[in-house]
């Protein structure tokens, strides 16, 4: 059975949490304002839906020629969901990959080219189709529906740390220990209804 709490507190997470995406779009909305940043956005928002689009295809073939893989495609997306909610409990994210994009940082091919390097946009669309989605769904509306989902609040979430960066980073300095811990159990629940 479909387990929407699980699946929404996934993708939030993952989409509200630090990650490439969200600090370089939070430092360029610093130094050049939100609407100067607002191109970097929408080069993420094209990029992230042609990775989410390439993950339910990759998702969906396994499932189609392989299906005997099911339950260790669950297992592997657990264990990344386990390891997401280790590292956010240890507060080391790793974020390396927006120091490596060596492009104009404030522009629209910039946010998207830098999705096909983004590991963290790669395994979010991966284990959400692979582990969330297509155990019960498999309809061609159904997955675009998810796909459309998952790049809305994938967007939004790097929008909402170039819109509000500067408050994110005082919240998360005065609570972080506390919101890494609220963070860290609520990715171990998507973890145990995975494999439930």
């Amino acid at each position: 059975m479909f387990n929407i709490a699980a699946f929404l507190s996934y993708i939030f997470l993952t989409a509200y949490t630090p990650g490439p995406n969200n600090i370089m779009a939070m430092s360029n909305a610093s130094n050049d304002g939100f609407k100067k940043s607002f191109k970097f956005c929408l080069g993420v928002l094209a990029g992230f839906f042609v990775i989410v689009l390439a993950s339910a295809i990759f998702s969906a073939t396994l499932y189609d020629f392989i299906p005997t893989i099911e339950p260790f495609m669950r297992l592997i997306g657990a264990a990344y969901i386990l390891w997401l909610a280790w590292t956010i409990l240890r507060d080391k994210p790793k974020c390396s990959n927006a120091k490596k994009v060596r492009l104009e940082p404030n522009c629209f091919f910039t946010g998207m080219v830098m999705q096909f390097v983004n590991v963290k946009v790669i395994l979010y669309g991966v284990t959400t189709f692979s582990t969330l989605v297509l155990p019960y769904f498999s309809g061609f509306w159904q997955i675009s529906l998810f796909i459309l989902i998952l790049t809305v609040v994938g967007f939004s979430g790097t929008c909402c740390w170039a819109m509000f960066g500067s408050i994110f980073s005082r919240i998360f300095v005065e609570h972080k220990r506390g919101l890494n811990i609220v963070m860290a159990l609520l990715l171990a629940y998507c973890a145990t209804s995975i494999l439930m």
